[in-house]
């Protein structure tokens, strides 16, 4: 926490009916504080070539400490001397070195490292309700830094998620002429958005602001598989094989360079999984889910999608031979 109570003040409270009685406005006494204690400016002297200012101001000796406070009078009615210590109530106190602000608000920063166990997200809805329940009337709660980068994203997250797999729906669909393929393909995201759940639970991590990076690469890299294995099916289609011959070709065949994808990828996403030093705790978030994502993705994907493709895809094929069978004339 930022604020610190480490500067020495004293408080001065006028008794306004003591005051009063003795002719002595609040006015007068604040202006007796602020001249003696504070110092005024009260006109400035001319000498020469040079100008000074000429302050009004109780020697340093005596503004030291509080019972200098009784060596100080004031005028009252009559023109009375009064002690000033009879007219005000000194009580001493600590104040804030500095004040510090944000967004145009007086402001206490608050820093907190997470538990091990405990994600963003857990600990900023444990802040909400504490600060729901210890917080006077006009105080609020703000966040900043990454913390105030994760609150955004969550809303902008899932836009940006729909909006990918709109895109690459589309994508497909223009691809393939057809709105069933698109779907057996995109199956393949949920299937890899397990995966990926279950790496960042198994390493420690959490949904924070770098893993929905790793999310949303992860939805273009895993539909590759699907996209494999639906065109080459197709193509054999066209050419005249049955729809379950096809499928069980174009899985066979095209396991190999799924297989060296998925390779690939994981691989090259094992050191951002495994690294360390400043700011490994970005790069480890992205890296777990594409190696969780991309490895259970890709195991489910080689089952799910020839499975969902005989049951949803259509029974014939745009450009697909046919062979006709006409009645031969009589006495042939």
């Amino acid at each position: 926490m930022d604020l610190r109570l480490n500067k020495p003040e004293l408080r001065i409270d006028v008794e306004r009916d003591k005051a009063a009685d003795l002719g002595v406005s609040v006015e007068v006494v604040a202006k007796a504080i602020e001249t003696l204690l504070g110092g005024r400016n009260m006109t400035r002297y001319k000498r020469g070539a040079e100008q000074y200012d000429v302050v009004v101001q109780t020697a340093a000796s005596g503004r030291t400490t509080p019972e200098d406070i009784d060596r100080i009078y004031v005028r009252g009615r009559n023109d009375a001397m009064i002690p000033l210590s009879s007219l005000v109530k000194v009580t001493e106190s600590v104040s804030p070195r500095e004040l510090n602000h944000f967004d145009q608000r007086r402001s206490v920063s608050i820093t907190a490292s997470l538990a091990a166990d405990s994600s963003p997200g857990e600990a900023l809805v444990f802040m909400d309700q504490t600060a729901a329940k210890v917080l006077k009337s006009g105080y609020s709660t703000d966040l900043n830094g990454t913390s105030r980068e994760f609150r955004n994203s969550q809303g902008a997250l899932v836009i940006v998620f729909v909006l990918a797999l709109v895109f690459i729906f589309l994508l497909l669909a223009a691809q393939f002429e057809s709105l069933v393929d698109p779907l057996v393909i995109m199956l393949s995201v949920p299937l890899s958005m397990i995966g990926a759940l279950l790496a960042l639970k198994w390493s420690g991590g959490s949904l924070n602001v770098y893993s929905p990076i790793g999310l949303i690469t992860l939805v273009g890299l895993i539909t590759k598989h699907g996209i494999l294995i639906v065109e080459f099916t197709n193509l054999l289609r066209m050419q005249g094989m049955e729809m379950i011959d096809a499928l069980v070709k174009a899985s066979s065949q095209r396991l190999r360079p799924i297989l060296m994808t998925t390779g690939a990828m994981v691989l090259g996403a094992l050191p951002l999984a495994l690294a360390s030093g400043a700011g490994a705790e970005s790069r480890t978030q992205i890296g777990w889910v594409i190696v969780g994502g991309m490895s259970l993705g890709t195991l489910l994907t080689v089952f799910v999608v020839p499975t969902m493709y005989a049951l949803f895809a259509r029974s014939s094929v745009p450009g697909a031979k046919t062979a006709e069978v006409r009645e031969a004339p009589a006495g042939q």
